[in-house]
């Protein structure tokens, strides 16, 4: 069971480059994410109802916290092209506390914008 202030690290995969900057903006203004990290295109090879697939993809890494975990899927869900866009949750253990605490503090939805 995690904390509501548990740290995230929330990893998903874009379409495309623009696709992943419109939803790691919103994100970020909607004080889900304190951070989007929009990573180059790569290549992905998956089985998809039962065919080898593989496709050009934009990587995202999101920090969040465990609070607006549940809220960040459902905007993730609602916003994404795929029927079953990978969004995988990673509890982070440990780091820089300052830096732990500003995304606490970034997506705290009571701090002034």
């Amino acid at each position: 069971m995690l904390l509501a202030s548990q740290v995230l690290l929330v990893l998903s995969n874009a379409p495309s480059k623009e696709f992943a900057e419109q939803l790691a903006r919103s994100l970020v203004e909607r004080r889900l994410a304190a951070c989007v990290n929009i990573l180059p295109a790569m290549r992905s090879i998956y089985r998809w109802e039962g065919q080898i697939e593989e496709g050009q993809e934009v990587a995202m890494q999101i920090k969040t916290t465990s609070a607006h975990y549940a809220e960040l899927e459902a905007a993730i869900k609602t916003a994404h092209p795929y029927a079953v866009p990978e969004i995988i949750a990673i509890p982070i253990v440990d780091g820089l506390p300052a830096y732990l605490d500003w995304i606490k503090q970034e997506t705290s939805k009571e701090r002034n914008a």
